[in-house]
């Protein structure tokens, strides 16, 4: 998360890549998580960017 600079916005992200990680069944947890699988870690990311790319074409998203 080196591109966000505000406390707000790393939050934010935060809660967003757990909101995913919980619909896709992956425990995150708070702080360090690498005892995940490459597969687990990927499905958090996918899903993320699954619903970043439907907040875009519902333009949720500016």
């Amino acid at each position: 998360m080196k591109g966000i600079t505000s406390d707000q916005g790393r939050q934010t992200l935060e809660k967003f890549k757990i909101e995913a990680a919980n619909e896709v069944g992956v425990n995150l947890k708070n702080g360090y998580n690498g005892d995940l699988t490459s597969r687990e870690a990927g499905s958090v990311g996918g899903q993320m960017v699954k619903k970043m790319i439907d907040a875009y074409k519902s333009g949720s998203v500016r």
